[in-house]
């Protein structure tokens, strides 16, 4: 390959790497983006699928809590690595596997084709209690995140 090819092949790539990165990073949002954190929400209710992809991992739950709108729900954690550091796994959450999840409801309330929230923590059968947000996100400071104590 002559210099000019490889010079034009390099631009070419650093181009498409450039637009490739700058769709992920307008991808990701800050909490107070699109969540409201005036809006607690504490959810109940069967796990239905959760999407392991970043920048934020999404878990599927059927809201049995009468207390908020019961059916479909998405609820944003932490990104898939930040899950798994804190013990949350594919086997963890598999369909079907009854949670509690304590979060604040997306600003918008819209509900279709499901309602969103972003996850505090979840609270499995067993009792264990795990942070599934991630730090510095703008979320509210409630003592949560152990790096807020």
């Amino acid at each position: 390959m002559d210099k000019k090819n490889w010079i034009i092949g390099a631009v070419v790539g650093a181009v498409m790497g450039g637009a490739i990165a700058g769709g992920a990073a307008v991808a990701h949002h800050a909490f107070a983006a699109e969540f409201d954190g005036k809006a607690p929400v504490l959810l109940r209710g069967k796990v239905t699928r959760v999407e392991w992809i970043n920048p934020h991992a999404w878990v599927h739950i059927n809201n049995t809590n009468a207390q908020y709108a019961e059916g479909a729900w998405m609820v944003e954690g932490g990104t898939p690595n930040t899950l798994l550091r804190a013990g949350i796994d594919r086997n963890s959450l598999k369909p079907g596997t009854e949670i509690v999840v304590r979060g604040y409801q997306s600003k918008d309330k819209l509900c279709k084709p499901a309602c969103k929230a972003n996850g505090r923590d979840v609270t499995f059968p067993d009792g264990r209690k795990i942070f599934m947000g991630s730090s510095g996100t703008g979320a509210p400071k409630d003592g949560a995140d152990a790096s807020e104590r």
